[in-house]
Order: C-alpha cells, then sequence, then structure tokens
C-alpha cells in the first residue's frame, strides 16, 4: 500500500510502499480516507517528545477516518507514542473498539480536521469547566482548531457572549470567522484595530476550506476552493470543482493509550500554525496592559477561560474573571511557566483546572467524537484546513511545521 513513512526522526517523511497491515484478532482493516497532520505528530516524529524515540520506520498519524465494513469511521492510533502504523496511509488496522461510527451526512475531511482538538475544546468547556447557558467565555488562542471549536462549542452550550484572542492577524480573522463576539490581539496591535473586522475582507487562498459565515464574494477564487456551510453561493466565483455544503451560519447558531492527545503541554503551538514564519508578532508581556485589553472587549467579569497557551496571556486573562471563576489549561504554546499572582488567585477564589485528553474514558472519547461529527455534519461546527493529496504528504508535512498552511492539513488518500 501507499503511506507516509517515517524513517528519520527530525526529518520530513516520504511516501512510498509499506507493507499492508494485517487485522488480527478483536481488529478491523479500515480504509482510510482523511488523515490529518496534526501537532501531536510532528512532536512524535522529531523523537524528543516525553513518549521517548519512536521505532523506525513507522507510518504518522494518531487519528484518522475511513470506512470499514460498509461504515465512516473515526479512529485514534497511538502511532509515534508506541510501536505501530498510524492513519496516513490507505490501510490501517484498528482495535474494534476505538472505532467511532459516524453520523449520516458526515464530511470525513470535516471531521478529520476536527478531530481531538475538537474534542479537547469540548470536554474542556463542558466536563472540566462546567459551562453554564448565559456565561461569558474568553478564549485564548482563538485561531488555532482548538480556539475555533471552542468558539462555536461555547454558543453552542448557550454562552451569551465569547472573546476570544489570537496573535497573529490570520489567527484573530479566523476566530472572527468562527463567530467570536471581538477578537482581541495578543501582541501589541490595538483593540480597537480588530474589535469590528469584518471577515469578508479575509485574503483567500485556494486550498482553505473555510469555516461557517464566510463571505466568497471578497475572497479571490480558485478551482480548488471548497466552501463550507454558510458561504453565500450566489456570489461565489464560479467553478464546476467548488464544492459548497448546506448548512447553518455558526456565527449565527446558538448555541490514553486509545486517545492518542497527549497533555498538549508538550505539543507545538496549535493555537497560531497558519501565519508566515517571523509574521506571528510576540505575545505583550505586560500582563496588566493585556488584562485591561481582555477587560476591555468583554461585557463585565468573564465566567470562563479557555487556555492552551498559558504564560502572561492566562495570567492577564486570569484578572477577567469573576469571583469563583475557572480557567482551564489544555496547553502551553506560549509558556511552561505563568505568573499569575497569588493576590488574584485569593482575591477571587478562582479555580484553575488542568485538561488533557488522556483523561478521557474510551466511552467519553466516543460520545464526544460523535457528538463533534454531529455538529459537523449539521453545519454547526466548522475550522479552517487545507486539503492535500497522500502523495504530497512531504511538502504538507513541511508547511504544517514551518506554520506557513492556513489551517490544519488533512491528507486525502483517493
Amino acid at each position: 500500500m501507499r503511506a507516509v513513512r517515517i524513517e528519520t526522526c527530525g526529518r520530513p517523511p516520504v511516501v512510498g510502499e509499506h507493507p499492508s497491515p494485517v487485522p488480527g484478532a478483536d481488529r478491523e482493516l479500515v480504509r482510510v480516507v482523511a488523515a490529518p497532520i496534526t501537532p501531536l505528530d510532528l512532536l512524535c516524529a522529531g523523537g524528543t517528545s516525553y513518549f521517548g524515540t519512536p521505532a523506525l520506520p513507522y507510518v504518522p498519524g494518531v487519528q484518522g477516518v475511513g470506512t470499514a465494513g460498509g461504515r465512516l469511521v473515526w479512529f485514534p492510533t497511538p502511532a509515534g507514542m508506541a510501536p505501530g502504523d498510524g492513519s496516513m496511509a490507505e490501510l490501517a488496522s484498528v482495535p474494534s473498539e476505538d472505532l467511532v461510527e459516524l453520523p449520516a451526512g458526515a464530511d470525513p475531511l470535516a471531521v478529520a480536521a476536527l478531530g481531538l482538538s475538537a474534542v479537547a475544546a469540548y470536554m474542556a468547556l463542558t466536563w472540566r469547566g462546567e459551562l453554564a447557558a448565559g456565561e461569558q467565555v474568553l478564549v485564548l488562542g482563538g485561531g488555532g482548531v482548538v480556539g475555533q471549536a471552542a468558539i462555536q462549542l461555547a454558543r453552542l452550550a448557550g454562552a451569551r457572549r465569547v472573546v476570544a484572542a489570537a496573535r497573529s492577524s490570520a489567527g484573530l480573522e479566523r476566530a472572527r470567522l468562527a463567530g467570536a463576539d471581538a477578537v482581541i490581539p495578543l501582541g501589541n496591535a490595538s483593540v480597537t484595530e480588530w474589535a469590528g473586522t469584518d471577515a469578508r475582507t479575509s485574503p483567500g487562498d485556494p486550498s482553505v476550506t473555510e469555516p461557517a459565515g464566510t463571505d466568497a464574494r471578497t475572497s479571490p477564487g480558485d478551482a480548488s476552493v471548497t466552501e463550507p456551510t454558510g458561504t453565500d453561493a450566489r456570489t461565489s466565483p464560479g467553478d464546476a470543482s467548488v464544492t459548497k455544503p448546506a448548512g447553518t451560519d455558526a456565527r449565527t447558531s446558538p448555541g490514553d493509550p486509545s486517545v492518542t492527545e497527549p497533555d498538549a503541554r508538550t505539543s507545538p503551538g496549535d493555537t497560531e500554525v497558519a501565519a508566515p514564519a517571523g509574521a506571528i508578532p510576540p505575545v505583550s508581556t505586560d500582563v496588566a496592559e493585556l488584562a485591561d485589553r481582555f477587560s476591555a472587549a468583554c461585557d463585565g467579569p468573564v465566567d470562563l477561560v479557555l487556555d492552551p497557551l498559558f504564560g502572561i496571556p492566562a495570567a492577564a486573562a486570569a484578572r477577567t474573571l469573576r469571583k469563583g471563576g475557572r480557567l482551564v489549561n489544555l496547553g502551553g504554546s506560549a509558556s511552561e511557566t505563568c505568573p499569575l499572582d497569588s493576590s488574584t488567585l485569593r482575591s477571587r477564589s478562582l479555580r484553575v483546572l488542568g485538561y488533557t485528553n488522556n483523561e478521557l474514558t474510551r466511552e467519553q472519547l466516543a460520545r464526544a467524537v460523535a457528538f463533534i461529527a454531529e455538529q459537523s455534519a449539521a453545519g454547526r461546527l466548522a475550522v479552517v484546513y487545507e486539503v492535500s493529496p497522500l502523495a504530497e504528504a512531504a511538502a504538507a508535512w513541511q508547511r504544517q511545521a514551518a506554520g506557513t498552511a492556513r489551517g490544519r492539513i488533512v491528507l486525502h488518500t483517493s
């Protein structure tokens, strides 16, 4: 079979022939349709993760979507963390109990793009963060897959206001497209520069799938553009290969060995992976100033902060919380440490909580994946992603690693 292979840690993968998997007891053969290139894949293939150096060669891909026994399924793999091959191949052998059947109408590429990042956003908000209807949420890293998903999922859970922060202009635009009420730069740009940003002026990209609400009237057209839910098809540049699925506009929507997402504190930054190298401004180093910036965009004290960044952004966000407010950390892409002061923590009786997908049971994971897929199929949940053929995986891998992709890259095997 054709597969992506990691032959040397720290080097780009190669695409070539690889032995086809043979299903064993209680395992099924999955014909892979879509496999995302995630921060965890990059981390493991580098050979420096806390999982140790993987046995080489191996097929990467910690999750994927494919068909098994006539069903469309999502599946996890331990590739890079334990011996065995992953999803970036034409075929994968997966334990039957790990397969999650997807609902009718689910787009395998869209579900692959969401995957475990959306699961983390969903469970961190609802299970760990205990988000209640009518609460105000501040999402840090709003331009990444976790952040984009969190903005929409908070809406679905009944949040009254969702404010998002991101470093790059592209990240701010993606957060706006996802439906944030206000978007706040983490760098040195002013709040007012972005608070009223109109996502219709977002620069287009030929291989990018943008989430619900995108207005194609101002996006440069290209034959390979896939317009997702909410797109205004009446004025979209005409091309036979442009696909426009139906659905709702997310801007107005209401509201583990087997879990292959380790503690995100060791993952490369999922929050801003799509801006060109060198184009992302540094995060502000002034906690008080950044806290004032957040507060200016929020409608009173915040109830819940979703934090995949840690560091100064988390310390600043904590100052916006109400008494008894919650901050859920699920990553450390800004820093492994945080200057959260004791007076803020104690005076407001704040709750600082940690989250990792590794804590989920197999049943919790399956329910979360099913929920994410259902929302995606209904047009209520989408993130910006690119599609690349399996044959071009090496180039796609390098773009994802370098941060020059405009979204999560999903490999399409057919």
